[in-house]
């Protein structure tokens, strides 16, 4: 099958308002050159449309004319690089899925361990921050848990008592192979993100955290706006 044949029939086969890059439609690098003279042929002909250098979706035809991908699936040539997931949405649009908040922004952060990602593209706005830790499709959910308690003081419209309560159901729900995995990249945070999660565990009795207090200044206090009906372990940890 030729080039251009296998590049059509790989696109008919993928949904409307997916967005797709080389390595989506099975493309080498070495027919990287012939592939974009077919992709731009489609383009031409209203097949494809670009959203970005390298990503494309297949346009949705509407009685009000055509409609661009959903805003998630817009970011998400961004949060991946030849298929692999390596940047997340964070900040106050990640709290709000989450539940932490009710504010909504326009403006995102995307959190990348080596790369900074940028966006600014009509109504898609995107600021970068850097991750802790490398991001993967395994564990960009547990970053964002560990994110929220690093700005727990700053999450918007939101109290401190509101959110441990909410992300303390969220930790409860994961496993605990997930839970080793959060107190590992926890290591990587600053300390009162270590403290608030070891207070967390303890008090709902998950896993030994032991590994979590011993990376913290016994002199240090931590003043997050909590009281002990809110989290009963917080003495334990220097919690204020």
């Amino acid at each position: 099958m030729k080039l251009a044949e296998q590049i059509r029939k790989n696109i008919e086969k993928l949904p409307i308002g997916k967005t797709f890059g080389y390595t989506d439609l099975g493309i080498s690098q070495e027919n990287y050159v012939s592939a974009a003279k077919t992709l731009e042929r489609l383009q031409t002909k209203g097949v494809i449309k670009k959203i970005s250098k390298g990503k494309f979706y297949k346009p949705e035809q509407t009685v009000f004319g055509e409609l661009e991908p959903d805003y998630y699936e817009q970011l998400r040539p961004y949060l991946y690089k030849n298929g692999k997931r390596i940047a997340y949405v964070t900040g106050a649009s990640l709290y709000n899925q989450m539940g932490l908040t009710t504010q909504v922004t326009n403006q995102i952060k995307i959190a990348s361990r080596n790369k900074r990602i940028y966006i600014q593209r009509g109504a898609l706005k995107a600021g970068a921050v850097k991750s802790y830790a490398d991001v993967s499709e395994s564990n960009y959910k547990l970053l964002g848990i560990l994110d929220a308690l690093k700005d727990i003081k700053q999450i918007p419209d939101s109290k401190a008592a509101n959110s441990i309560k909410l992300l303390s159901r969220l930790i409860k729900q994961q496993n605990p192979r997930q839970v080793k995995e959060l107190i590992k990249y926890a290591l990587l945070y600053p300390p009162r993100v270590k403290a608030l999660l070891g207070a967390i565990l303890e008090n709902i009795g998950m896993m030994d955290v032991e590994i979590l207090k011993k990376d913290l200044n016994p002199l240090t206090k931590f003043q997050i706006g909590l009281k002990e009906k809110d989290l009963l372990t917080i003495k334990n940890w220097n919690i204020q």
